[in-house]
């Protein structure tokens, strides 16, 4: 996939898991969960531990699924990741390198930003999307009022997102919502249940 075909498809379902564990066992785990319920995306945090081995591991075993790794603040990381076998890079904040190591190999990068200021400045830096991060500390009609002022901006509410307040961040204007612990707690069966639950939802919220 082209760069824009990865990022279409990463958002298309509205929602993607974020996986953050103890361990690779446990990040396999969880991201086989989601995925078997029928979720397309899952990001790998790299602050879980060896958290390159679940993504190669996923890579591998999954490979029409889109995994991508999270929490990637540096250049070395960005590049080991998508040795790793990652389709997307995510992070919690603006890092130019990490844009540019990530389209050196045609992989999207979805930088945090939290002010409408940032938001502009990673468009211009190349960013792919935009990971608004924590979205706990605005609203659903905060992103409204500045989608209104930049209705170019593809934003990914991440951080505090819940399966109830979901749709109303896609009804602001979000193409998609990043999802955790809300999402991939409770075993297998939990998270298959709200997953397919939660993209039903989605799918009405536009």
């Amino acid at each position: 996939m082209y760069q824009w075909e990865t990022t279409q498809a990463v958002t298309a379902q509205r929602v993607f898991g974020i996986i953050r564990t103890a361990g690779p066992k446990e990040a396999v785990a969880a991201a086989e969960a989601v995925l078997n319920a029928g979720l397309h995306a899952v990001e790998i945090a790299l602050t879980t531990p060896r958290a390159l081995t679940a993504l190669a591991r996923l890579a591998e075993t999954h490979p029409d699924a889109l995994v991508g790794a999270g929490t990637v603040i540096d250049a070395a990381a960005a590049r080991a990741a998508v040795e790793a076998g990652a389709r997307f890079l995510v992070s919690p904040s603006l890092h130019p390198e990490v844009i540019r190591t990530g389209h050196r190999y045609g992989v999207p990068v979805f930088p945090g930003v939290a002010t409408p200021t940032e938001m502009v400045r990673a468009l211009e830096e190349g960013a792919d999307a935009l990971k608004l991060f924590p979205a706990s500390a605005v609203s659903p009609s905060w992103l409204r009022d500045v989608r209104a002022a930049l209705p170019q901006a593809p934003v990914l509410p991440t951080g505090g997102v819940t399966i109830d307040n979901a749709p109303e961040w896609i009804a602001a204007g979000a193409v998609a919502c990043g999802m955790g612990s809300a999402l991939t707690s409770g075993g297998a069966r939990s998270a298959g249940e709200r997953v397919s639950t939660l993209l039903r939802t989605l799918a009405e919220a536009r």
